[in-house]
């Protein structure tokens, strides 16, 4: 009886679990031999593995055991998905029927599915499996070509990328030598747009600022070509660049997306954008689904934007859907044998028309007064009730497109006051003691606590909009977050009756009578 093993990685949604491989071939006398039996918690992908290995290893000249095989996944309790551990199962058999000399694997990890025709095929989530290989003390990674410039990503590896099983085979024997691939040279970041493009909308542009400052969701309202779309395409420029350990967890989940297969990969280090269409179902914007789970677009907009255009015609249910990420900050899928998570710490900003008809000017709306006044009420009250600021945009004057004016302050400038307010909240809440960043993560018992409790005064216009019932709890706490956000931006220690005002107005959307 031979036995074998390999080292491969496993995605359990966003977290990397180093997988061994286990093999051992055995003659059997029982009926049933040349049959390969799998132990663990392997998928349907999985199980269909041995498909393709027979296959691949029929089409690369190479003998697969008329034996009995038996394989285990290891952790057994760690579900195996997918088809990244093909390769791993391949040589793994191979060296337990002694076709192949194992020791040359003992430091590598396997990382590749296989075609039937034995060639090496990309598999997602390349980047976050290669740095827990990394973790566990792997030194060589071998991966598929489409594969090999995200894989380069991660520093203290010998990446290899050969084409096909066959060439595997002939580098294990040191028959065939492989390059390693080189690390490529960081790409220049690209260029995000600039929100000096977007002339006049100042209360519109001061929302952005706040939103960006304080981690802030935010709804605007506008008729068509009012600059909504071009304002929230701008949010990312005003945020700052992503920490390398934010760059590497949002390459991540990117990555598990399979959005670096083929050309050159480079982390991420601006805000991701991620505006999904209305037509979307709702695993994809949240995540799930069946068979194997990935992340959705809440995922892929970590420590970045998700932006829901038209979101009065998305269908509530799929918009409902973002309640409860939007308040944990992860999205939680639960299976039968497992709990997947993803993170989702998202600035959501929502566009909507006025009404159905959309026209440029109020008076020429042609829908009834019910239509009118029931289109927004499309997003339901607890969805609406976690929106922080809620901004309506008038339409562009012509003055605006036709004049030559001044160029509008761009993100650059805008971009500095909101570093310095996110500086300041985050040094306020580590000197107490807390492990919050930005403002909107806060509680509100903790605003209302002794410590941190507004004067009367100060907090005047927001208790009488308690009072009158004209907003709830949640958005009387949401009000106090807004003010230590504009208080930061303005450099003030604590938020004044100035501060709070405005973040009362910015709160309902209309101005305080």
């Amino acid at each position: 009886m031979g036995y074998a093993r390999t080292n491969t990685v496993c995605m359990v949604g966003a977290a990397a679990v180093a997988v061994t491989v286990e093999a051992s071939v055995y003659k059997s006398s029982s009926k049933g031999a040349d049959t390969v039996r799998m132990s663990g918690l392997p998928d349907n992908v999985v199980n269909q593995a041995q498909t393709r290995v027979r296959s691949a290893m029929a089409n690369s000249a190479l003998r697969f055991p008329d034996k009995s095989i038996s394989v285990n996944f290891a952790p057994a309790s760690v579900p195996t998905t997918g088809s990244a551990a093909d390769l791993a199962l391949a040589v793994t058999i191979m060296c337990a029927d002694d076709l192949l000399p194992v020791e040359r694997l003992a430091d590598a990890v396997l990382l590749a599915e296989l075609g039937l025709d034995g060639s090496l095929r990309s598999v997602p989530g390349t980047l976050p499996a290669l740095m827990e290989a990394r973790r566990a003390g792997l030194r060589t990674a071998i991966v598929a070509p489409e594969n090999a410039a995200e894989a380069a990503m991660v520093e203290g590896l010998t990446i290899l990328a050969p084409r096909d099983l066959a060439t595997v085979v002939a580098w294990i024997f040191g028959q065939t030598p492989l390059d390693p691939v080189p690390r490529p040279p960081a790409p220049p970041p690209p260029r995000l747009p600039d929100l000096a493009d977007v002339h006049g909308q100042p209360l519109a542009r001061r929302a952005l600022e706040i939103a960006a400052a304080g981690g802030h969701h935010m709804l605007m309202i506008g008729p068509p070509g009012a600059g909504k779309t071009m304002l929230a395409e701008r949010l990312p420029s005003i945020l700052p660049p992503l920490s390398d350990a934010e760059a590497v967890e949002v390459t991540s989940l990117h990555s598990l997306r399979g959005r670096f297969t083929g050309g050159a990969a480079a982390l991420l280090h601006n805000a991701p954008f991620e505006a999904p269409h209305h037509s979307i179902t709702m695993q994809a914007l949240v995540g799930g689904g069946s068979g194997n789970v990935g992340p959705g677009s809440l995922a892929l907009a970590h420590r970045g934007v998700l932006f829901i255009d038209e979101a009065p015609e998305w269908p509530r249910a799929v918009l409902d859907s973002l309640r409860q990420p939007l308040e944990s900050g992860e999205v939680r899928i639960r299976r039968a044998n497992t709990s997947i998570c993803y993170p989702a710490k998202v600035t959501l900003v929502l566009a909507a028309n006025p009404c159905p008809c959309a026209p440029n000017k109020p008076a020429d709306c042609t829908c009834p007064p019910l239509k009118r006044r029931g289109y927004l009420t499309r997003i339901s009250r607890p969805l609406m009730d976690r929106i922080d600021l809620r901004v309506h945009l008038p339409p562009v004057p012509p003055s605006a497109i036709l004049t030559d004016v001044t160029e509008a302050e761009p993100s650059g400038s805008v971009a500095k006051r909101v570093l310095r307010a996110r500086e300041a909240a985050a040094s306020r809440w580590a000197e107490a003691g807390e492990p919050w960043g930005l403002n909107s993560e806060v509680p509100g018992p903790v605003l209302r606590s002794v410590r941190w409790r507004l004067p009367p005064s100060d907090r005047r216009r927001v208790d009488d909009l308690l009072l009158k019932e004209r907003i709830t709890a949640r958005g009387y706490d949401r009000v106090l977050k807004l003010a230590w956000t504009i208080a930061d931006l303005r450099e003030h220690e604590r938020p004044t009756a100035d501060d709070v005002a405005e973040a009362s107005e910015l709160r309902l959307g209309y101005p305080l009578r």
